[in-house]
Formats: structure tokens, C-alpha cells, sequence
């Protein structure tokens, strides 16, 4: 009997879990990606608001401009609002390349030996990023790209 009750207060989550796992206290605006295949964006927070875009590319970076309890509301790089669950995001950091052709180069400099060059619409993932410059890795392979060919990093922002 002992054994099963410290088992149940060993397992049990504190009192006041449920109402810190909802507030993140991180800045808004600010980026993450979407964690899944499939996410559903709807026109509040909540499950019985209607869905009015289904997301099909995991890691997709979205930027999310307001919390309310579980729900996220976010903007994808098309401008494109809406309301998800918290638990179809994540932390990654992840940019998409919105210039018709990006080169990624060996160094952030525009003259530097170039990497590979993607197109619209490819997603890598954010290793750092200065002023001007982003490191990304796109298909294993790393490089740095222009900020300005890229949508998932603030303009000033620096990681």
C-alpha cells in the first residue's frame, strides 16, 4: 500500500502545473515552427472554432503573435492568421527562403564560395543568424544565406 501511494505522489503532477504549462512568460512576437505533417489553423482559440487552413509541411516556420491558454495565434510568411494549438509548434527555429533563388555561401559575405542554391519555398534550419546573415543547414548541407532572402529571422535579430 505504501508503495502504490508514493508511486501515485511521485507521478502526479504539482497543483499548479496546469496553470504555468500555458504561460511561456517568452516574448511576442517571436518564430517557431510547426511540429507536424498536419496542423490545423482555425479563426479563434479553440477547438470549436472552424478550421480555415490545414498546414501539410512540417517545419514550417510561423511567427506567433499572441498566447491565450493552449492556443497560439500565428502568422505565416504569406501573411496568412490564425489560431493553433500550442502543442503543433516548436522551439526550432526554421526560415524558408522567399527569394526566387537563394545562394547559400561558405562565409556571410556576398562574394563568398557558394554552397548550394535553393528555391522559394525550401525550409532549412537556423543555426545562428547576425545583422545581415544567416547560417542554415538545408539538406545536411550548411551554409550562410542574405537575411533578406529569407522569411523566419527578424531583421535586427541576432541568435
Amino acid at each position: 500500500m505504501r508503495i502504490l501511494l508514493l508511486l501515485l505522489i511521485l507521478l502526479s503532477p504539482p497543483a499548479f502545473a496546469e496553470e504555468d504549462k500555458d504561460d511561456t512568460k517568452l516574448p511576442v512576437p517571436r518564430f517557431v515552427s510547426l511540429r507536424s505533417e498536419e496542423v490545423n489553423m482555425r479563426v479563434g482559440p479553440g477547438t470549436r472554432y472552424s478550421i480555415v487552413w490545414v498546414y501539410r509541411k512540417e517545419s514550417l516556420p510561423v511567427e506567433i503573435i499572441q498566447e491565450f491558454d493552449g492556443w497560439r495565434e500565428i502568422r505565416d510568411g504569406e501573411g496568412t492568421i490564425g489560431w493553433v494549438n500550442k502543442q503543433m509548434l516548436q522551439g526550432k527555429r526554421t526560415a524558408v527562403v522567399k527569394a526566387t533563388i537563394a545562394v547559400l555561401r561558405k562565409a556571410p559575405e556576398a562574394h563568398a564560395k557558394p554552397v548550394l542554391r535553393a528555391e522559394a519555398g525550401v525550409i532549412g534550419k537556423l543555426l545562428e543568424c547576425d545583422i545581415d546573415w544567416c547560417k542554415m543547414q538545408i539538406d545536411g548541407r550548411k551554409g550562410w544565406i542574405n537575411k533578406s532572402a529569407i522569411w523566419g529571422a527578424y531583421k535586427k535579430e541576432k541568435f
